[in-house]
């Protein structure tokens, strides 16, 4: 029994002793390098732009005269209907002043009512004075006297009409004093903080409004985009009306992650660019049914850019030298090529879409291009190849951790 738990040991070093000669790497020659031959496919990447949310009206609400608030009847965040009443305040000057008005249109109109009787007096005693002229029962300077009085007594009652307007006017002013006492929602929304409570002093000239009405059943975001980015639209679509045209349907990604079940249209692009960060300011609208979207919030705009007959390569097969591009391709003579290529600055963090530097049919080298040097001969291999060698090398990792571990038990015996 000790024999055969000796002979078992001892296989088990042997394999430990090859394992730890391949240090779990794939069987690789010093000059095998995958490589992948250039093709063209249709493609759709992806753009993320940091954005900001706001209800397409976010109304400050200020009172329009003095006075304390007696009354809050919203609550923060509470969504309201346009006219409801939001902040209630003390009344009671308002309603004298209200009082007294109407009491100077009443005064006014009796003194229209005297001055139309005493204009009637005046006409009739005109109308007299002229049969008495005409039969030489008076002369003419009675005539011309009752004249005069009826026309007094015409511009009286003008006076006094006028004087009911004015009453009526500062009535109507009064009772329009009285009704800003109701501090009401000028649009339907959801209401925002409400920094003044019941008792507090407030006034037209106050500098924080009581509170905001935020209209959200429609949501702007607001994002920018480089001014790289926009010449590239216009000289593609021709002007900023077209290119805004051109644009496909974009999505949000909220603060959580997620995103947001309505896709947006891209609405409106700023005339200006932002001398300090060369970017122009662009905005888009969302459907907001649900209410879940509300305004000051935050997220990312998310826009598809999709690609036909382009060319796609791993972002792991290039390397970077300040702003250029490049890639080794592989000559006929199995020799590499260190290349410069452009690509579409837009890409989904995996990928590139070249534009320019390589065509379909080319090969390029796809890993491990950190090895390499211009014009170096390799051994091309297909990616498929190089996967299945990775393969190995992790099956040879997981028999190398099972062969410590059965060495270890078996010392552990041994003691």
């Amino acid at each position: 029994m000790k024999r055969k738990t000796f002979y078992l040991f001892a296989a088990m070093v042997a394999i430990l002793a090859s394992s730890c000669g391949n240090s779990g790497k794939p069987a690789f020659g010093d000059n095998e390098f995958p490589v992948m031959t250039i093709g063209t496919q249709g493609t759709e990447l992806t753009s993320t732009y940091p954005a900001s949310l706001k209800g397409v009206q976010d109304v400050e609400i200020r009172p329009k005269v003095s006075g304390f608030i007696t009354k809050v009847a919203v609550q923060e965040g509470q969504h309201v209907s346009r006219g409801q009443v939001l902040f209630t305040l003390d009344s009671e000057t308002y309603v004298a002043a209200v009082r007294s008005a109407q009491a100077a249109v009443r005064q006014a109109e009796a003194s229209v009512s005297s001055a139309q009787a005493q204009l009637a007096t005046a006409r009739l005693t005109y109308t007299n004075s002229q049969s008495l002229y005409k039969n030489n029962v008076i002369g003419s300077y009675e005539l011309q006297t009752a004249k005069n009085s009826l026309n007094t007594s015409e511009a009286a009652v003008a006076q006094a009409q006028a004087a009911v307007a004015s009453a009526k006017a500062s009535l109507a002013n009064a009772k329009e004093q009285l009704s800003y006492c109701y501090v009401t929602a000028p649009t339907s929304g959801v209401v925002g903080s409400i920094p003044f409570k019941q008792g507090a002093l407030v006034s037209p000239s106050i500098t924080q409004p009581l509170t905001t009405i935020s209209n959200s059943s429609t949501v702007e975001v607001y994002f920018s985009m480089t001014e790289k980015d926009i010449l590239a639209m216009t000289k593609t679509s021709g002007n900023v009306a077209n290119a805004i045209k051109a644009l496909p349907a974009v999505k949000l990604k909220l603060a959580d992650g997620t995103i947001y079940s309505h896709d947006g249209t891209v609405t409106k692009m700023s005339g200006v660019i932002d001398a300090t960060t060369g970017s122009v300011s662009m905005i888009a609208t969302f459907a907001n049914p649900d209410m879940i979207l509300r305004s000051g919030g935050s997220g990312q705009i998310i826009i598809p850019t999709v690609k036909s007959n382009a060319i796609l390569i791993p972002q792991s097969s290039t390397t970077q030298v300040q702003d250029k591009v490049f890639v080794y391709k592989l000559a006929a003579n199995n020799k590499v090529v260190y290349t410069e290529i452009t690509v579409n600055p837009q890409n989904d963090g995996k990928n590139y879409i070249v534009t320019s530097g390589l065509k379909p049919g080319e090969k390029i080298v796809t890993n491990g291009i950190t090895k390499l040097t211009d014009g170096m001969e390799i051994k091309p291999i297909t990616e498929e190849q190089y996967k299945k060698k990775i393969e190995e090398a992790a099956k040879l990792g997981e028999n190398q951790g099972s062969a410590s571990g059965f060495a270890d038990a078996m010392g552990g015996k041994k003691k």
